[in-house]
């Protein structure tokens, strides 16, 4: 036997997920087969809420209809006053809405230009000091000028009296 080599071994292990569980959050290596006992309670509690509810939405479609049914005649033979009442009650409520609307409007123009007051009260005062130093700063800049001019044409009467040798007027 030493001269023929071993036979091959065959190993059996439980089966392993396909999938890696710290992929999947909360997923567990467990197989189910089958659907949960919470999903069978919530199917049996949920089943007669559903068919009574729906039982319910066909008993009203069916009285529904059958009011239409016996409201079409008195329609037609009350349109002539049917028909202006909507109307008018139509133009009522568009012009509530409106009313409602031009009032929440006004409001809000009101509360800008109360807002926009404020701010500019604020700084008006800051304003009509800045007003006045430049006022002043431009005052006396044109008041250096000016005297700087007369210094000029003071020089000019003064050169032109010694070139002609008289008085300039």
């Amino acid at each position: 036997m030493a001269d023929r080599p071993q036979p091959h071994q065959i190993q059996v292990r439980p089966a392993q997920p396909r999938f890696d569980v710290g992929d999947y959050k909360g997923m567990q290596t467990q197989q189910h087969h089958g659907p949960s006992t919470g999903k069978i309670l919530a199917v049996i509690t949920l089943l007669p809420v559903g068919g009574t509810l729906l039982g319910l939405a066909g008993l009203t479609f069916m009285g529904t209809i059958i009011g239409l049914l016996c409201a079409a005649p008195l329609f037609l033979v009350f349109s002539p006053v049917l028909v202006p009442a909507a109307i008018v009650l139509g133009l009522a409520v568009t012009a509530f809405i409106t009313s409602g609307a031009f009032g929440l409007t006004g409001l809000s123009s009101l509360s800008w230009v109360t807002n926009y007051l404020r701010r500019a009260t604020g700084t008006v005062p800051e304003q009509l000091d800045s007003a006045k130093r430049r006022m002043a700063d431009m005052g006396e800049y044109l008041g250096q000028k000016t005297k700087e001019v007369g210094q000029d044409i003071q020089q000019k009467a003064q050169e032109t009296k010694r070139t002609t040798g008289h008085e300039v007027r």
